[in-house]
């Protein structure tokens, strides 16, 4: 089974428009798929502009914001690729789409690699961060799993909340509980 590594994606489309979304990237041996869903700029931009840059960030706010309407990020721009990446990316990959499997849900960008550069440090792991993901994943899925999976699984994930987070992930918990709840009060 291939490994997926959850990232935030940046794509431009053919006027230079930057589209950020945090997505989980498949790899298949040397190369890396992006699979977007349909409808989604992602794809449309992919198909406009078949580069992206995959952003490894440990700021679980971006992907907690993008899920929740907040595609403000400071990017940056990369030299001798024409999508920029985020300024706070700890790493960046650069990629090229090298082909295409077109699928009706669901189409796959086989990408190659063509750098990968380092920002900044890890400075390791917080269970908060991943509690933070997990729940980002179960809301981008509100309209696909029963609302009792939710439940159960928010409140499992918040003991890691409560017990590790700091400022970042408490505001990207909040905003992910906030979209919830607004998905369920409809």
């Amino acid at each position: 089974m291939p490994m997926i590594r959850e990232c935030v994606v940046t794509t431009i489309d053919a006027t230079g428009h930057v589209h950020i979304a945090p997505l989980g990237l498949i790899q298949d041996r040397d190369e890396w798929i992006i699979a977007p869903f349909r409808p989604s700029a992602t794809l449309h931009n992919l198909k406009a502009v078949p580069f992206a840059t995959a952003n490894y960030v440990d700021d679980v706010r971006i992907i907690a914001g993008c899920l929740t309407g907040r595609r403000d990020w400071p990017i940056t721009d990369v030299q001798g690729h024409p999508v920029p990446r985020l300024a706070s990316a700890l790493a960046h990959a650069e990629f090229r789409v090298s082909r295409v499997e077109d699928d009706e849900t669901r189409p796959r960008f086989h990408c190659t690699v063509a750098k990968v550069e380092t920002h900044a440090p890890f400075r390791g792991l917080n269970r908060a961060k991943a509690a933070v993901l997990e729940a980002a994943i179960l809301a981008s899925r509100l309209s696909m799993l029963p609302r009792e999976k939710i439940d159960s699984e928010i409140a499992y994930l918040k003991i890691a909340i409560d017990k590790t987070a700091g400022p970042e992930e408490r505001e990207a918990w909040d905003w992910l509980i906030e979209a919830v709840t607004q998905f369920y009060a409809r």
